[in-house]
């Protein structure tokens, strides 16, 4: 029987536990699509997934990969579109560390000429996520002041240049040696070592700032808060700094904090995979969007390193030594 690569996530715990294994090739069934996959990207969520709580996992084993880059191989019965050798991309959740991956053909989003695998993958996750909760969720608008925590990562540079396009005065925590980064993505930096995030923005936004972008959650929480100014937005974007089990993934921060606690501010959670799961049309128009400012050379993605497809174990390593700024690429050879 035909077969194909693909990398196994076979418990919980360091990244020796992925494994690459061998799966058999099967056929799409009626309305699904296999592609040759090209391109997949690794991301905190991965992390998550590994070590703690994700609530839209399958149960161990199962392959990882969030998003997904390739090229139309088979059509399953009844399909018109995608066609075949058309490059599309996708938001799977799992099975993008593989050679080949069956998905329902309505998930594949094709990917025009001028966009290359790489920024597919970039953008699939990352900048979908900046662009729904800057413009679904906060809805910000020109003279708002916004906060980022989480500000190099591949979510946070991707918010940063959403950002800097819709013309926002952006602060930005980040260590001091990430300060240049952050200059040049457009926003205004602060210390977030300093432990006194919300002292340093007053002092330049005294009423504290519109709406705060929480991606790491925690300890930063409180501070946070304390930096938004009463009425405005906390969104706590994604999981990350959630790792102990279920009890710490913020589902809604309005549910963790009480009415004292946010003291006249607005809270909420914004998690990618949540909208998707109430209707991908969002997220399809939303991609589309976000290619063609690709095309037009107003958006550039922060590619952090290009690794082989399935070289997640070395992507793991990367992750959690800290310190990447960007998007990690995974690329067929």
């Amino acid at each position: 029987m035909a077969s194909y690569r693909a990398v196994m996530l076979t418990g919980k715990g360091g990244p020796d536990i992925l494994r690459e294994v061998e799966l058999p090739l099967i056929e799409p069934g009626p309305g699904e699509v296999r592609i040759a996959v090209r391109a997949t990207g690794a991301g905190g969520t991965d992390i998550l997934m590994r070590r703690g709580f994700y609530p839209y996992a399958p149960r161990k084993p199962f392959v990882p990969g969030y998003e997904v880059a390739g090229i139309v191989e088979t059509l399953g019965p009844g399909v018109t579109a995608p066609a075949l050798g058309q490059r599309v991309a996708a938001l799977i959740v799992h099975g993008g560390y593989a050679e080949k991956l069956i998905r329902r053909a309505d998930q594949f989003v094709p990917i025009p000429d001028k966009v290359d695998d790489a920024a597919a993958i970039a953008l699939i996750l990352n900048y979908v996520t900046a662009w729904q909760v800057v413009h679904r969720i906060a809805k910000v608008k020109p003279g708002d002041t916004v906060l980022i925590t989480g500000a190099t990562g591949g979510v946070g540079t991707a918010m940063l240049e959403v950002l800097r396009l819709a013309g926002i005065r952006t602060f930005a925590a980040a260590s001091p040696a990430r300060h240049e980064a952050v200059r040049a993505l457009g926003a205004i930096p602060i210390d977030s070592r300093s432990g006194a995030i919300d002292s340093e923005v007053r002092r330049a936004v005294p009423n504290g700032v519109d709406v705060t972008f929480d991606n790491l959650g925690g300890a930063f929480a409180g501070q946070n808060v304390r930096a938004t100014r009463k009425g405005g937005l906390v969104v706590g974007v994604g999981f990350a700094a959630t790792d102990n089990g279920l009890a710490a993934v913020p589902v809604s921060l309005a549910r963790l904090f009480p009415a004292a606690y946010l003291a006249g501010r607005r809270a909420t959670f914004f998690g990618i995979t949540q909208l998707y799961r109430k209707g991908p049309q969002p997220f399809r128009d939303d991609l589309a969007a976000l290619f063609a400012l690709v095309e037009k050379g107003a958006l550039a993605p922060r590619i952090a390193a290009r690794l082989p497809l399935l070289a997640a174990r070395q992507a793991a390593e990367m992750m959690e030594r800290g310190g990447v700024e960007g998007k990690i690429v995974h690329l067929a050879q």
